[in-house]
């Protein structure tokens, strides 16, 4: 099985899931890139870029990679809309095609360069790239701007003669009282103090091997997540007890490294990895 580079650091979880994934059924397939490369129609150069996460992988050529590792579509296709959906929120885009040339490659393996007696790939044309035309504002004259505001104070002193007539009678009111708001709660500190046990390190916030942990969650067994995670090399981006996108990032690269499936959660598996 080959083992891939990192993924660039900064990535949003959801593009990291579905890039995840792509790595995943190419290791089911058993082939190399440049084997991907010539049974989808999509070349070398291409597949590299999109198991590197420099451009996300078109619709078509997912299908054909999905088909290849005979695996189902259902998810993956939910994987990808979730990614696309990240991509363009960023406000990323997918830059022109480079060179056929290139060579730097997102597999650590023996993979470089086309197989004797290859032929060329060709690769689909991308879609075109759609332009805004700028929008032009229409400036109001003079006349119809001091229309508008004469037209606005005119009715505001109707609706103040209606609503509140005046009266000879002064109305004193009481100051309203004002909110008292709670005292806000310090934040919980967290620290890890690493201790093995019967084989398996704990970072002294949670013993637990089991529960589900996942994004969103806040509370100590996070920390101790972020705790094992910085003991194995991997930042969380600090150990304070919530679990975040740098947390979810984090998980899945140590998922990656012991190629458990990927899901961004810390189940089982991911627990005795980390404990490990």
């Amino acid at each position: 099985m080959a083992r891939w580079k990192a993924l660039p650091e900064g990535l949003d979880p959801a593009v990291v899931r579905f890039v995840a994934e792509l790595r995943r059924l190419k290791d089911e397939t058993g082939l190399s890139v440049v084997q991907v490369a010539e049974r989808t129609g999509y070349s070398e150069a291409s597949w590299q870029r999109y198991f590197g996460a420099r451009s996300l992988a078109p619709r078509e050529a997912v299908d054909r990679l999905v088909e290849l590792a005979g695996a189902g579509a259902a998810t993956v296709s939910a994987l990808q809309d979730a990614a696309q959906e990240a991509w363009k929120s960023v406000g990323s885009a997918v830059g022109p095609e480079e060179s056929a040339e290139e060579t730097d490659s997102d597999v650590q393996d023996p993979e470089q360069g086309p197989e004797p007696g290859s032929a060329p790939v060709a690769e689909p044309v991308g879609e075109p790239t759609l332009t805004r035309e700028p929008v032009r504002r229409r400036v109001p004259d003079t006349r119809t701007v001091l229309t508008s505001v004469f037209s606005a104070l005119l009715g505001a002193a109707v609706t103040l003669a209606i609503t509140q007539p005046w009266s000879t009678a002064t109305a004193s009111a009481a100051p309203a009282a004002a909110a008292v708001k709670p005292p806000a709660k310090s934040p919980v500190a967290y620290h890890c103090t690493y201790e093995q046990s019967g084989g398996k390190w704990f970072a002294g916030n949670s013993a637990t091997g089991s529960d589900l942990v996942m994004d969103g969650q806040a509370g100590p067994e996070v920390a101790e997540v972020q705790c094992l995670l910085q003991h194995a090399g991997i930042s969380p981006g600090g150990v304070d007890g919530a679990f975040g996108p740098m947390t979810l990032h984090a998980v899945i690269q140590e998922q990656l490294a012991h190629h458990i499936d990927v899901d961004g959660q810390v189940g089982p598996q991911t627990w005795a990895a980390l404990r490990g």
